[in-house]
């Protein structure tokens, strides 16, 4: 008789056979996978981890030239899931993200890869510890395997890079992934990975998920450690994953957020008692859209006709009636504060907060490499120019020089954020609202070459702290360029702490409207290899468009 062992996977007891029994009968395709996916057919014995990382490696190879999404492969990826096979033959398959690949936004702090934001100055920047969060991802069973292309230093949403070059959307590649953790969203979207990790400081996880058809989310400020990921702005940095279900990305907060209090980022004590370790994969759980009141925020559109605007409203509008179809009742929130133009112009404050903490992190004793800069000052003024900056970039470093948390503006701009926390607390109450909906981007996503990407509506969740998750919402008419048109995303902000209850709605929207597709470039399967060692992944840092010039301050 068959020994069986009782594990948990995502806080889930599972029965799975303890010993090894049939061999895989087929390749395993990966496309879609989800970690249940993953998990069944390693408990089946239809696969092994090392032919799982084999199989996303191969799909890399062959894709990732075109999409240029990954920067750097984990070179220790295959002994890592060879580990994994052993614990399966002993018995010993525990951890919600066992052998799930996960793809790192390469600012975030791993060891034995470096962390170079995107920048060529900062390409010998080698982490001597792992983030908080990458270790628990890895205590959880995940595999690191790379390092993804994001907007260099995450400073704006083009995901374009001197070190990295351009990503290009996997759903039109002439349009650009979002940004600024454009790679890690461009890569889950072709199915590179399972889970990927981003930061957001303005938009930044958010406009890949809306513009991937991915799901998202960027939680309470202060709920997971932002310790050992280069940094822009205290005030408004958050870190978070991708994931193409809202199971995969309810695993994924719940992993993150066990760092739980951090000494290194004190926001973590502002975590509530009765949140800490809670299972987010349970609160999925039954619920139902049925009485909920969401507010649909009238600023966050553009009502004016065009190609890019028109389809955005069009999917809005069509969610909208199958919401209220559901039972839910949607209330239209007109308030002109809701500005998303004005408000960034007004109480944007990573200007003042970049160079400060970009240099504590620079100067780390958790860092090494040589050479590499150890300051603003060295990166920006004494290294070598080999960086990507486009022209708003140029003007936000040159503000950078000059900015700092003790300018008279700052402390302007922070009494408006508490105005604007205060404001969005009352607009809650009054309506009593269980959320706000509106899409991510007012826009499609512009094309490559765009100076900038227009029309975002992060900021709000930005500076108040706010949980989001994102949904998909829906596709433009398809063209030429796009098979399938071109992805629109929808926010869910909530109140602080009530992640629980945006992944409980994000579950029911996505069951009500389905429309997650993988891109038709990569909807195939890839021939299976199983890699000897992990192969080196040059980024094609010569596809930078024209528009962007090297620049030297």
């Amino acid at each position: 008789m068959a020994k069986f062992a009782r594990l948990v996977v995502h806080g889930l007891a599972v029965a799975s056979l303890a010993r090894p029994s049939l061999a895989l009968s087929g390749p395993f395709d990966v496309r879609e996978a989800t970690v249940d996916v993953v998990h069944s057919a390693l408990l089946a014995r239809l696969t092994t981890c090392r032919e799982v990382i084999s199989a996303f490696i191969a799909r890399i190879e062959q894709f990732n030239p075109i999409l240029n999404g990954v920067v750097s492969l984990n070179p220790d990826a295959l002994s890592d899931a060879d580990q994994m096979d052993g614990l399966i033959a002993s018995g010993n398959m525990t951890g919600a993200l066992f052998c799930i690949p996960v793809l790192l936004k390469d600012n975030y702090n791993a060891v034995g890869m470096n962390t170079t934001g995107g920048c060529l100055d900062l390409a010998n920047n080698r982490p001597l510890v792992d983030a908080p969060t990458v270790k628990v991802l890895k205590g959880a069973g995940a595999i690191i395997l790379g390092k993804t292309n994001l907007h260099e230093m995450a400073l704006e949403g083009l995901t374009v890079s001197s070190l990295g070059g351009q990503t290009v959307n996997p759903y039109d590649l002439t349009r650009t992934p979002g940004g600024s953790s454009g790679g890690a969203g461009a890569a889950i979207a072709a199915s590179f990975a399972v889970v990927g990790t981003g930061t957001d400081t303005v938009n930044s996880l958010r406009s890949p998920a809306s513009a991937g058809s991915l799901f998202s989310f960027r939680p309470t400020r202060g709920l997971i450690s932002r310790a050992g990921v280069i940094p822009v702005s205290y005030t408004q940095d958050v870190v978070g994953a991708f994931a193409r279900n809202p199971q995969d990305l309810a695993v994924a907060m719940t992993v993150m957020a066990s760092v739980g209090f951090d000494p290194r980022d004190n926001a973590t004590a502002l975590m509530p008692t009765e949140i800490m370790h809670t299972d987010y994969y349970r609160c999925l759980l039954g619920g139902s859209l049925k009485g909920l009141r969401l507010g649909l925020v009238d600023g966050f559109f553009d009502h004016t006709s065009s190609p890019e605007t028109t389809p955005v409203d069009d999917i809005m509008a069509g969610m909208v009636s199958q919401l209220t179809a559901a039972g839910a009742e949607v209330v239209n929130i007109t308030e002109t504060i809701y500005n998303s133009a004005a408000i960034s112009a007004a109480l944007d404050v990573q200007v003042y907060e970049y160079r400060e903490l970009l240099d504590t992190y620079l100067a780390g004793e958790d860092l090494s490499g040589e050479p590499r800069p150890k300051s603003f000052d060295e990166l920006y003024r004494n290294g070598s120019g080999e960086f990507l900056v486009i022209p708003s970039q140029h003007a936000f470093v040159e503000a950078a020089f000059r900015s700092s948390t003790s300018n008279t503006s700052y402390f302007t701009a922070q009494r408006g954020i508490q105005n604007l926390t205060q404001a969005l607390k009352a607009t809650f109450a009054r309506d009593k609202l269980d959320a706000l909906i509106y899409p991510e981007q007012k826009n499609l996503v512009v094309t490559v070459g765009s100076q900038s990407q227009a029309g975002r509506n992060g900021i709000l969740a930005s500076l108040t702290g706010s949980p989001i998750v994102t949904v998909p919402a829906g596709f433009s008419s398809p063209t030429e360029d796009a098979l399938l048109g071109v992805p629109v995303g929808m926010e869910i902000l909530g109140q602080p702490w009530t992640e629980c209850l945006l992944l409980n709605i994000a579950r029911h929207v996505s069951e009500l409207v389905p429309v997650r597709r993988m891109p038709a470039f990569a909807n195939m399967t890839v021939e299976t290899k199983v890699f000897d060692s992990v192969p080196v992944i040059t980024p094609n840092s010569a596809n930078i468009a024209p528009a962007y010039p090297v620049g030297v301050f």
